[in-house]
């Protein structure tokens, strides 16, 4: 078995092959300083790589050395200060020989811990791993865009880069067989009576001999007119186009802005949103998402005026929940998309439109989506999530809502919600 090591360098001129096995080893470090970096960052620097410290403890390398315990002598050059026995103090206001929080020194040396920097990409990879959209399947092959080649036999025609060399030398083989395999097999006997005139005792008949060494030749020189490959013995492989299944998914986000909704609260939804945006950008190429904005009123919109708009108003959530229905039913068949809903309130809703929510997500859209997800920003709960707690109780395949207290809350709830499931 052939093994290929890829020892190209990369733009930094360090192995690409050492920077991933580095990442491997270190994975569980990385993945929680990109969890602590994601709460700490600003909603429009979110995506970008980050600087990961490893501790010096966890860098060095396991070796055999002598223990502390014992008696040990120590001889050190230069000295004419100290003789053989001396004691004196270690000095004041210092760690010693570490580094970090203790007060300066003028003594005293360390190793600081070792930080690398790991790029967007590599950020968004742990950021996102092992996530996934729940119950997403395959549609139908209808608008397919994406066609991948499969092998299909071979063919008599093709491109010269497509010729099947085993084939064609095969194909050769059985024609030279079958148009002159009678005219080899009479050589054959031809040579074996010369051969027994040329050792017959007495006296031989040169003129027999001479007869069939002229039909000899003229049987091998037929055969060399034969060419030893034509065209008609080329075989190519053949190569089908096959549609590749699609797997369209559309994500409908809900974002509640009423008056209820103070700064912070809109600052965690957006949060939210951005970090399910940036999976599904990294994650699907075939998925769209769809943004509505709501108070008393819902409108859709796009996503700089989902994230920064400033209007306000009153709280009606069914408003929101009624127009991504219209949304589904004008622009999204159910048959050729898989449809998420992802809603993010405080859950502070109008009572009397508490039941009119109930009837829009269990009657219009569970029958039509895979998936709906709802967060509720509070630190107690509000009527709006015990309306959906019925919900979640009898749709627990479609349904689930969560909870978020402060900043912290989000990227554990966001996994909590889009987190791979294991059959």
């Amino acid at each position: 078995m052939s093994i290929i090591i890829d020892r190209r360098l990369n733009s930094g001129k360090k192995s690409t092959v050492n920077r991933q096995r580095f990442l491997r080893r270190y994975k569980n470090t990385i993945k929680e300083s990109v969890k602590e970096q994601i709460n700490q960052r600003s909603i429009t620097d979110m995506e970008r790589g980050t600087d990961v410290a490893i501790p010096r403890k966890d860098v060095s390398e396991p070796v055999f050395h002598h223990g502390d315990n014992g008696r040990r002598q120590h001889v050190h050059p230069g000295n004419k200060e100290f003789h053989s026995g001396d004691r004196f103090k270690r000095p004041e206001g210092s760690q010693g020989h570490e580094t970090g929080e203790g007060e300066a020194s003028h003594q005293g040396s360390g190793i600081d811990d070792f930080v690398f920097q790991i790029n967007r990409d590599e950020f968004l990879q742990y950021l996102f791993e092992d996530l996934e959209l729940p119950n997403l399947i395959k549609k139908n092959l209808m608008d397919t865009t994406e066609y991948s080649l499969r092998r299909a036999g071979f063919t008599l025609y093709g491109s010269p880069d497509r010729l099947n060399i085993v084939r064609s030398l095969r194909a050769a083989n059985a024609r030279r067989i079958a148009l002159f395999g009678k005219e080899r097999k009479l050589i054959r006997e031809l040579k074996r009576q010369l051969r027994e005139l040329e050792v017959q005792p007495g006296n031989r008949d040169r003129e027999k001999e001479e007869e069939l060494r002229n039909q000899i030749n003229e049987l091998n020189k037929k055969l060399r007119r034969l060419p030893f490959i034509d065209d008609f013995d080329l075989r190519f492989n053949n190569l089908v186009r096959v549609p590749q299944p699609s797997s369209k998914a559309v994500m409908i986000c809900i974002m509640d802005v009423s008056g209820s909704m103070t700064r912070e609260i809109k600052d965690i939804a957006k949060r939210f949103f951005l970090l399910l945006y940036l999976f599904l950008e990294r994650n699907y190429e075939a998925t769209e998402v769809v943004f509505i904005r709501h108070h008393s009123e819902a409108r859709e919109c796009n996503e700089h005026d989902f994230f920064y708009a400033r209007e306000t108003g009153g709280t009606v959530v069914s408003s929101a929940l009624v127009l991504a229905r219209q949304i589904i039913d004008d622009r999204y068949p159910p048959a050729k998309w898989n449809i998420y809903v992802a809603q993010a309130s405080d859950g502070d809703n109008w009572d009397s439109d508490n039941p009119l929510c109930h009837d829009a997500i269990t009657r219009k859209l569970l029958p039509l989506v895979q998936y709906f997800a709802y967060v509720e920003i509070a630190n107690r709960h509000q009527n709006l999530w015990h309306t959906y707690k019925d919900i979640e109780k009898n749709f627990s395949e479609q349904f689930a809502q969560q909870q978020i207290r402060d900043q912290s809350n989000i990227y554990p709830v966001f996994r909590r919600l889009f987190e791979k499931k294991v059959e």
